[in-house]
């Protein structure tokens, strides 16, 4: 860890922004990482509410007209794995880029990493939370919360009576690498938005009790509000890298906004991409 705190790492505090432009400012603040050696954490909202597909996301698997009735927008991420609803107010999200050659090369170690201060925070406010024990079933493969679970990468909230322990999904976390830089995303359920979690997916057959089944939530948890979790996260986040508060450069939002209008708002990235042989 120690090579990590020696770097000039920025916390950006809490901020909404639509789904194409989050996803450009991940990628440019890997070339400020590369470019400039500043590092970044940052927690921040998707407004309006928004569904990350994942990158080899079909495009069929998502119910577009429900979407655009909803007022719900649709954007595709870099990294892997099923579709996300990030839900303005039930949704919190974070991501950590910093130089490659500052991390394990191996992802397992990476993972392990880069969310100790995520699990930090989760268990700060109450919650028993850890990676998955074991891997789970997919439930629906689309749907990032409801697809198979993983220990690498997926966090559980626990939950113990007399005869066993027993978890649910809580938060997914994905890596990827851009111009030698890692970048590492997460979102963490604060809250259930059960209805429109499921219907953003389309031809599924999946109850909303089903859903809640799989998944749980910081306050279904531990009853906090979301301001105080929010405040928890930056402060763990910033406490493990010695993070300095900062702010997006006007350089940094010209870049994400040319962007995010020409990848991850264009149909050519979110409906046209060929998605079994995507690269």
């Amino acid at each position: 860890m120690s090579s990590l705190e020696d770097g000039d790492w920025r916390l950006i505090r809490e901020e909404a922004r639509d789904g194409a432009t989050n996803m450009a400012l991940d990628e440019v603040a890997a070339r400020t990482a590369v470019d400039d050696g500043v590092r970044t954490v940052r927690v921040y909202r998707w407004e309006p509410s928004c569904l990350s597909m994942g990158y080899r996301q079909a495009a069929d698997s998502v119910d577009w007209t429900y979407c655009e009735r909803e007022g719900i927008d649709v954007t595709r991420r870099q990294t892997g794995g099923g579709g996300i609803y990030h839900d303005s107010y039930a949704d919190v999200s974070y991501s950590i880029v910093a130089p490659a050659a500052e991390l394990p090369g191996d992802l397992m170690d990476c993972y392990e990493l880069l969310c100790e201060p995520v699990l930090d925070a989760i268990r700060s406010v109450g919650v028993d939370a850890d990676f998955a024990d074991r891997e789970y079933e997919s439930i629906h493969e689309p749907s990032c919360y409801l697809r198979g679970i993983h220990p690498a990468h997926d966090v559980l909230a626990y939950e113990s009576d007399e005869e066993h322990r027993s978890g649910r999904k809580l938060s997914g976390n994905a890596q990827y690498r851009q111009r030698d830089a890692v970048i590492q995303h997460g979102s963490i359920s604060f809250d259930h938005a059960t209805e429109k979690h499921l219907g953003v997916f389309a031809d599924h057959d999946v109850a909303p009790a089903e859903f809640r089944e799989r998944v749980t939530s910081v306050r279904e948890q531990a009853g906090v509000d979301r301001d105080a979790f929010v405040t928890a996260l930056e402060d763990h986040l910033a406490d493990w890298c010695d993070a300095d508060p900062g702010s997006w450069r006007d350089d940094e939002l010209d870049a994400a906004a040319d962007l995010a209008a020409e990848k991850y708002d264009a149909d050519a990235w979110l409906r046209e991409r060929d998605a079994p042989n995507a690269r």
